[in-house]
């Protein structure tokens, strides 16, 4: 079944954990015992409503202080597509979570309070949905029982999120707006009739209609190699494959190679699957890959096909969302971990930090403070294999790691 990859992100007291328990509770999701403790909990508070949030917000804090603080992955299916939807905080103290948790996402759903209409995490959220290049946004206008399901202000927020939308770099990016009740459940599943004005989807038969195909932007293939299978048994005694992920394209059988860095040329042999085999591999497919030459190929090197090859490089532009409470410096040395490659990384310059608002950037900035996202230039201790984050998203990323207390500092998108 065809499985879509969701983030959700807002601002405080928008509304996701809710919207996400709603979706849960429409779809029959919930076991008995979890909706019997939602039940419980939401009486004990005294609420003449179910508390969704309950659903989702599983630490303790989360819990009592009724916010997202951590990263909540929740799974659930319907007869038409099965769901990831990461959870994602709504402080700004919590940024740096956004990013992780919709770094692997297919969609987005970026929830407003329509009391409220955009506000400075709106603008954030939106800005790292088009850093991160997510091509499908849903813009959910929730909360819309409290403004009397007002039509005015449900295009008032839109005609803001299209203005922040003309101004992106990012133009590749589909909006989808929905006005909507989570709690009341109206536009989540079921079709509300309280806002005959809106002629759109519900937000589940929008996301059950989006294919994670046509989502992906398909781009030259890459295929870093994990580790090298050589089974020494007497029945593939001479088997020699590479084992890793596809990432950005298809291989197939004939397609001639390079092996980088050596710039050896071979042809793809065969594809296999555990004990399948096939004639072609799609994008995100983990297989193993023999070439008709045995040529030298060790971890760390990358199959792609000739005159597709990326850069061979040790100096970085890149966009760093920084997560450490120690702030990011010039000079200041890393851990630069890219794929299944590592090397060390050296600041060489911070040349600005990005306002979330899209008003433009700070220039020259001393340092890059714990969840600002800046640009910055590296210099690396070995050429490393790269795209531009826009060309390959996952040879195009990077994450920064401090090598004395191997903490993972900060995540970068090369450009």
């Amino acid at each position: 079944m065809n499985v879509l990859k969701i983030a959700t992100a807002g601002s405080v007291d928008d509304g996701k954990s809710t919207l996400i328990g709603r979706l849960l509770y429409d779809t029959k999701s919930l076991t008995d015992d979890k909706l019997a403790a939602i039940e419980e909990k939401s009486k004990q508070r005294g609420f003449d409503y179910l508390d969704f949030s309950l659903a989702t917000d599983g630490l303790v804090a989360e819990r009592e202080q009724g916010i997202t603080i951590d990263v909540a992955h929740i799974y659930f299916s319907t007869r038409k597509k099965s769901f990831i939807i990461a959870d994602t905080p709504g402080h700004i103290e919590y940024t740096r979570n956004m990013v992780t948790g919709a770094s692997t996402a297919q969609a987005s759903i970026v929830l407003i309070d329509a009391r409220n209409g955009v506000v400075e995490q709106t603008y954030r959220h939106f800005f790292i949905n088009n850093l991160l290049r997510i091509k499908e946004v849903v813009i959910a206008i929730n909360k819309m029982d409290l403004v009397d399901f007002s039509e005015e202000k449900y295009n008032s927020i839109k005609g803001e999120i299209e203005y922040l939308a003309s101004k992106s770099e990012y133009k590749n990016q589909q909006l989808t707006f929905i006005p909507m009740s989570a709690l009341q459940g109206d536009n989540v599943v079921q079709k509300s009739n309280k806002m005959d004005w809106y002629g759109g989807e519900t937000l589940l038969q929008h996301l059950e209609k989006l294919d994670a195909e046509d989502i992906h932007e398909f781009s030259q293939v890459r295929f870093p190699v994990q580790t090298v299978i050589r089974p020494k048994t007497k029945e593939y005694h001479d088997f020699r494959g590479y084992a890793g992920k596809i990432y950005g394209g298809d291989f197939a059988i004939g397609d001639k190679i390079v092996v980088l860095p050596s710039q050896t040329k071979s042809v793809i042999k065969s594809i296999h699957f555990f004990n399948e085999a096939f004639a072609r591999a799609k994008n995100g497919s983990s297989v193993t890959i023999t070439l008709e030459d045995n040529v030298n190929v060790s971890r760390g090197d990358m199959l792609v096909k000739i005159n597709e090859e990326p850069t061979i490089t040790k100096q970085l532009d890149a966009t760093i969302c920084w997560m450490d409470k120690e702030p990011l410096k010039a000079l200041q040395k890393y851990y630069i971990k890219h794929g299944v490659n590592d090397a060390q990384a050296k600041i060489t310059q911070v040349s600005s930090i990005l306002k979330t608002d899209f008003s433009g950037k700070i220039e020259n900035p001393s340092e890059l403070a714990l969840n600002q996202i800046g640009d910055v230039q590296l210099m690396l201790s070995k050429p490393l294999l790269i795209d531009g984050y826009h060309q390959n998203k996952s040879n195009g990323a990077f994450i920064l790691i401090n090598p004395k207390t191997n903490n993972t500092v900060g995540v970068g998108f090369i450009r």
